[in-house]
């Protein structure tokens, strides 16, 4: 193997530094969520987004575990400061992208059958690598970073850079890549005959080529062109070509086999987990810059494992903003508020206007802080939540032969037994199956069963009688145009329910209140 792929080894707990969790962190103290939760939220529909190139999915589980320590979640967040200085980042994601090429090229070399082939990439792996930790190191001689995590690393780099495992490794590397290079031959083909031969002082033909089209050549044109990750296999004339160079150039093809025996495996453990694990935070910083285009920020919140009160200005859907990034559509932003002593927002209002999408959001908020992740909000102080728990609409499962509203139970219960009180809970007009007295009747039941729990969270629901009668469940509702009650602002204001009221208002846009109605029927 031409290096040691530790992250792939070590397991998502194993040892060294990590940037995503804090040194001596209770690893038992995160909460891994249901996948059931997700879907619900549409934070798998974020998550697929954020993780969009295959060499990411193995962060998925990262994505899945929320963090119940503040301190955990501070660790976090300090990682995501140092990485808001554009030439820190930038020197980070250069180096986290030239691991992972050595990656790539890990995979494919071993299965090689040229093995000069194969010790040519091999020393090659050991180029992009050195210079790359060298860049890494140089960036952050430059940036210190303030953060634990990238502070640690950025003092690891730099011993490490000093060590002399790593100084034998770079000069071997950079003499042989020169030795390799002036290596010079000449072919002479014949029909089905190729003569290879030491290069004689022959005019260089190449010279005349770069003078002759130098004057096409565009200003913008890159140097060279980008690295290729997908390496080819030789065919059967190159490969004796190559081998008949090598008995022209013995000595230098006998130091790049000892270099791959002396450097079998070079990649420095610590370095490769690094540039592994930070891609969580440069994936996500990267999904968070596509929604820009379309006005939308993202905010570290304060959080707290003590306070309960939710204060988030400029809330909106992630997964609903990602969906109108091709269209360019406008994505609706609101205010979540729960004061002290307040534990649950009951939403009514209009059909159709912005309810579940307030509902969801709600949960990708406290979702995404437990994560130690930028919110979707320009400003957030959150309680931080060791469970999150979803009751959606389901379609009837006719295999349990429950019913739609036994099985709904049955979800509902299970959802009940895991409640505590810092759990965040969001219900999505449940009961919907039965008449409207026994709604009112299971909703009631539910949110005591919630409030008791001493939890927070969110309930859509259809049923006014909802959002009354308790100080601690603050009424919100979706609202309408006043002068055209049937176009949906999706705005969610605090005030009483008055679902009624919009249905009223409704009757009389198109002239089917009961007064109206006895008009024209004795007309």
């Amino acid at each position: 193997m031409p290096f040691d792929a530790s992250h792939g080894t070590q397991g998502a707990h194993g040892g060294g530094v990590s940037v995503l969790r804090r040194p001596g962190a209770d690893t038992h103290a995160e909460a891994a969520t249901p996948d059931a939760c997700r879907v619900d939220l549409h934070l798998d529909q974020v998550i697929d987004a954020v993780l969009v190139d295959d060499d990411l999915d193995d962060l998925r589980s990262h994505f899945h575990t929320l963090l119940r320590d503040p301190d955990d979640v501070a660790y976090r967040h300090e990682v995501f400061l140092d990485l808001a200085d554009a030439d820190l980042r930038r020197a980070i994601t250069a180096f986290a992208r030239s691991l992972g090429r050595l990656r790539t090229r890990g995979r494919w070399t071993p299965r090689s059958r040229r093995p000069r082939r194969s010790q040519r990439l091999h020393l090659d792996a050991a180029s992009l690598y050195c210079s790359a930790v060298l860049a890494l190191a140089g960036a952050l001689e430059r940036r210190p970073p303030a953060s634990r995590a990238l502070s640690t690393v950025a003092d690891h780099v730099r011993a490490y850079v000093a060590s002399e495992t790593f100084r034998t490794l770079d000069q071997d590397a950079r003499t042989l890549v020169g030795d390799l290079d002036a290596v010079a031959y000449a072919l002479t083909i014949f029909e089905d005959r190729v003569h290879v031969r030491r290069a004689r002082d022959r005019h260089d033909y190449g010279v005349d080529i770069e003078r002759t089209f130098h004057r096409f050549r565009r200003a913008d044109a890159p140097e060279a062109l980008p690295e290729r990750i997908e390496v080819t296999e030789m065919s059967e004339a190159e490969a004796a070509v190559l081998d008949l160079v090598a008995r022209h150039h013995p000595a230098t093809f006998a130091t790049l086999e000892r270099f791959v025996e002396t450097h079998t495996t070079f990649v420095e453990p610590l370095l490769d987990r690094f540039a592994h694990e930070v891609r969580f935070f440069l994936a996500y910083l990267e999904h968070t810059e596509r929604l820009e285009p379309l006005g939308l920020t993202f905010c570290l919140p304060t959080v707290s494992s003590a306070d309960k009160r939710v204060e988030a200005l400029g809330v909106f859907d992630v997964a609903l903003a990602t969906s109108l990034l091709e269209s360019a559509g406008r994505v609706v932003c609101n205010e979540v508020r729960l004061d002290a002593g307040e534990r649950v927002l009951v939403v009514t209002g209009a059909n159709q206007g912005g309810k579940s999408t307030f509902a969801r959001a709600f949960g990708q908020l406290h979702y995404l802080a437990a994560l130690g992740c930028p919110v979707p909000a320009r400003s957030a102080r959150l309680p931080l939540c060791d469970a999150l728990l979803t009751h959606f609409e389901r379609d009837e499962d006719l295999r349990t032969l429950q019913g739609r509203l036994g099985e709904e139970l049955a979800r509902l219960g299970d959802m009940l037994e895991r409640l505590g009180p810092r759990s965040v809970v969001v219900m999505n007009e449940a009961f919907a199956s039965t008449a409207t007295d026994d709604a009112v009747a299971l909703g009631r039941a539910t949110l005591e069963r919630i409030l008791a729990a001493d939890a927070i969270g969110v309930v859509v629901t259809f049923t006014d009688e909802l959002a009354s009668g308790d100080s601690r469940v603050a009424s919100v509702v979706a609202t309408v145009d006043p002068s055209d009650p049937s176009r949906r602002t999706y705005r969610i204001e605090r005030r009483a329910a008055d679902g009624r009221a919009h249905a009223l208002a409704i009757a009389q846009a198109h002239g089917l209140t009961y007064e109206a109605l006895r008009r024209r029927l004795g007309s």
